[in-house]
């Protein structure tokens, strides 16, 4: 069971269902379904109760996500603690693709692709790598995106990088680039460190294009996202399987809802329940209804030993609680970070 976020971007859920489908193909003696957490169809119920009608009696789910914030480590785990509550299912629960040489080589090869398709005329010396993630309200997750920027940096041997954030958190993209184009690079590389594509990686690609214009003197060059790279795949496969193994630990060293994380510590113990049942399945009319119906539920769930709080990492600005179960974010008044964003919208 491949539990995702869910998007009101109709291709983004398009390319989700691929993804599932390509396990499928990978694990031909199994039977695999998928679900969302909101904004689309099938809800993580519906691929559940798919599983059941089946003949199921035990899933194997893990979050399809790149790295565990609030969504892998509180709302995916309450959402199926609730539903094997109700049905009496057993849910193991696997853990997030994370940090992975799998991951790291599929990324390699989608900045590897952008600069085949640039040309060499420009050294690699001479050029600086932007990889945006998707900010979180989570520093753990959003320390991880920069473990990647590091780890492509040295591999390519790029004059500079920098770490940007579409949302949540700080640097946005715009003034992440704005500083990029500062330091006298004649290439610039913006890497979408995503699985899918959506509104939030389509910002990306606008920011650049609009720093861009600012900036002829410098190459702008933008690389494809991850999508279903057959690594990426492969990286389900092992999580998968690692859940068998009895090895798949929930990164819970830095986890600011149980140890006092830095800057975080008044979110250690949070309750841990999911906010998504008022959303679930809305967003994108009826492109993606075809699988299964829906159902909203309100969750609970422990899911590795203590409570966690949640997050709605969404790459809008969610520096407040907005009324239903945000801890607010910190920073979210850094002049680089989420407000900001609103004034960049409105200047657009």
């Amino acid at each position: 069971m491949v539990c995702g976020h869910g998007s009101r971007d109709a291709a983004a859920v398009r390319e989700f269902a691929v993804l599932a489908e390509r396990l499928r193909e990978r694990l031909p003696e199994w039977p695999v379904d998928y679900g969302y957490l909101e904004f689309a169809t099938p809800v993580i119920r519906d691929g559940l109760d798919a599983l059941r009608r089946q003949g199921v009696e035990r899933v194997l789910a893990v979050p399809g996500m790149l790295f565990a914030a609030g969504h892998a480590k509180n709302d995916i785990p309450s959402v199926l603690n609730r539903y094997q509550a109700e049905t009496g299912l057993k849910i193991d629960y696997g853990r997030e693709l994370g940090i992975d040489l799998k991951m790291l080589r599929a990324a390699g090869e989608r900045v590897e692709t952008a600069l085949a398709e640039a040309g060499d005329r420009i050294d690699r010396h001479d050029t600086l790598l932007v990889v945006v993630g998707r900010g979180s309200s989570d520093p753990d997750a959003n320390s991880n995106v920069a473990k990647v920027t590091r780890m492509l940096w040295e591999a390519f041997g790029f004059g500079w990088a920098m770490t940007a954030y579409s949302g949540v958190t700080f640097p946005l993209v715009a003034p992440a680039l704005g500083q990029a184009a500062k330091l006298g690079y004649r290439r610039i590389v913006v890497f979408p460190y995503f699985l899918f594509t959506g509104v939030l990686v389509d910002r990306i690609y606008e920011h650049t294009d609009l720093v861009a214009a600012v900036h002829p003197e410098i190459e702008f060059v933008k690389a494809p996202y991850l999508n279903d790279h057959p690594l990426v795949i492969e990286t389900f496969v092992d999580r998968v399987r690692e859940i068998l193994d009895g090895t798949n630990l929930m990164n819970c060293q830095l986890c600011k809802y149980r140890e006092q994380f830095l800057g975080f510590e008044d979110e250690v113990g949070l309750r841990q329940e999911s906010h998504h049942h008022h959303v679930e399945g809305i967003g994108v009319g009826d492109a993606n209804r075809d699988h299964h119906h829906h159902h909203g539920h309100d969750h609970n769930h422990d899911h590795h030993g203590h409570d966690h709080g949640h997050s709605h990492d969404h790459g809008h600005d969610h520096g407040h609680d907005h009324g239903h179960g945000h801890h607010p974010y910190p920073h979210a008044d850094h002049p680089l970070g989420p407000r900001t964003l609103k004034t960049l919208t409105r200047t657009r």
